[in-house]
C-alpha cells in the first residue's frame, strides 16, 4: 500500500503562481509513476501532469504545457507541481495519484485515471480573476 498526501493549495490571483506538493509513504519502492489530476465543480476529473519514477520523462495536459512543471525528489518520495500564469479556469481540486503499474516510457497509459491505484484526498486551488 502507498499513501499520498497533497499540500500547498490555496487562493491566488490570476497570473500568479502556486506550488503543490505530494508526499508518498508506505511501499513507495514499487512506485513507477505519480501524477496530478484535477476536478472542477460539475466536471469530470482531468489529467494535469505525470512523472515517471525511474526516468525524467514527464507528461502534461494540453492546457498546462508551458505553465506547469512537474518534478520529483526521489529521496524524499515527494512530487511537486509548480503552477504559473494561473487562470480562473485552473480552479479545481487537485489530486495526487500513484501507481505501481509498469508501462513503456512514453506510454499514454500514464495519462489515464484508471492507471493509478492510490489517490490523495485532494487540495483546493482557487484562482480569482
Amino acid at each position: 500500500q502507498v499513501q499520498v498526501v497533497e499540500s500547498g493549495g490555496g487562493l491566488v490571483q490570476a497570473g500568479g503562481s502556486l506550488r503543490l506538493s505530494c508526499a508518498a509513504s508506505g511501499r513507495t519502492f514499487s512506485t513507477t509513476a505519480m501524477a496530478w489530476f484535477r476536478q472542477a465543480p460539475g466536471q469530470e476529473r482531468e489529467f494535469v501532469a505525470a512523472i515517471l519514477w525511474s526516468s525524467t520523462y514527464t507528461y502534461y495536459g494540453d492546457s498546462m504545457k508551458g505553465r506547469f512543471t512537474i518534478s520529483r525528489d526521489n529521496a524524499k518520495n515527494t512530487m511537486y507541481l509548480q503552477m504559473s500564469r494561473l487562470r480562473p479556469e485552473d480552479t479545481a481540486v487537485y489530486y495526487c495519484a500513484d501507481t505501481t503499474r509498469a508501462y513503456y516510457v512514453g506510454s499514454v497509459a500514464y495519462t489515464r485515471e484508471n492507471t493509478y491505484e492510490y489517490w490523495g484526498q485532494g487540495t483546493q486551488v482557487s484562482v480569482s480573476s
